[in-house]
């Protein structure tokens, strides 16, 4: 079903266009439409395999790299770097920046949630939760500081695919994905048996240490990713996992790929509703579509944990 939704979306964004629907007839036109769908299938499977991992690794339904505070640690990092720099960062510039956020805000987080050594989900919700909040106000502080670039920083900040990347750096994050999928699939089973408990899991001889600093990474690369290729973009990482859940079950060799095939449903189907929407002050970002959807989502699930 993934798949062919995959296929679906990946048409239609290829046939929307200013004013008119069909495939382009200009090859230039064309080959932009075809760079947004693999930017956007590389956001899209990052953001929601990089869920899959963080609810895996702290055996938390609701933790998803923007919830955590992941995309606002490497959003402030790249945001940071620029201000520094005093011109917008390209993809290459930006991808070592948004990898030391993402992956300090996730030890911190991780840091201070633990009681005993022991993770308190709740706990680490309210944590990443008020960390993004105290690091988006930075970032809109650094922001106001750069009155000629705030305005770009601002609508990358609110998640918007970039127009041109480079072939090495695109190359790169595809290859970095692909290991990141490759690597996850392969240690599916593993995953299973901790979540029934660390003890469990060492008891039947998986290394917990080793598969644990695999999820910790991998979590933090392909946010990293997301941030370098489109911005934060919210709840991507939280909805794809549940959504696979409920179609194929919790095993995680399932749960490793559909999460990715379900964030390339929605951050493709995003860019392709943002782009049939005509609007005077250009292309709503794909955030702002993905938090309609997400923030619905994320507010049933409380109330249902709640009761």
């Amino acid at each position: 079903m993934l798949t062919i939704a995959c296929a679906i979306v990946v048409v239609l964004r290829l046939m929307v266009g200013t004013g008119a629907w069909g495939i382009a007839g200009d090859p230039a036109v064309h080959q932009l439409r075809l760079d947004r769908v693999l930017i956007g299938s590389i956001v899209g499977a990052s953001l929601g395999l990089s869920g899959s991992l963080l609810q895996s690794l702290l055996r938390n339904p609701l933790a998803a790299p923007d919830l955590m505070g992941l995309s606002a640690g490497a959003g402030f990092a790249v945001t940071l770097r620029t201000w520094q720099v005093g011109s917008l960062l390209g993809a290459s510039a930006a991808a070592l920046p948004a990898l030391l956020g993402a992956i300090g805000v996730l030890f911190f987080v991780w840091f201070l949630s633990q009681r005993r050594g022991i993770i308190d989900p709740i706990t680490m919700i309210l944590v990443g939760v008020i960390v993004s909040v105290i690091l988006g106000a930075a970032t809109m502080l650094v922001v106001s500081m750069m009155p000629d670039r705030g305005f770009s920083v601002s609508r990358w900040m609110m998640g918007t695919l970039r127009e041109q990347v480079d072939t090495t750096t695109l190359a790169v994050c595809a290859a970095i994905l692909v290991g990141v999928v490759g690597w996850a699939f392969s240690a599916a089973r593993s995953f299973d048996v901790m979540a029934l408990g660390e003890d469990e899991a060492k008891s039947v001889g998986v290394s917990v240490a080793v598969v644990r600093g695999g999820q910790f990474i991998g979590a933090g690369l392909l946010t990293a990713i997301s941030i370098v290729l489109a911005g934060p973009i919210g709840f991507v990482g939280l909805v794809c996992p549940h959504l696979v859940r409920l179609l194929a079950g919790p095993g995680h060799r399932t749960l490793v790929l559909g999460s990715a095939l379900a964030g390339v449903v929605l951050v493709v189907g995003a860019d392709t509703l943002v782009r049939a929407i005509p609007t005077d002050a250009g292309r709503i970002p794909i955030g702002v579509i993905t938090s309609l959807i997400g923030g619905p989502v994320f507010l049933a699930m409380l109330l249902r944990m709640r009761r």
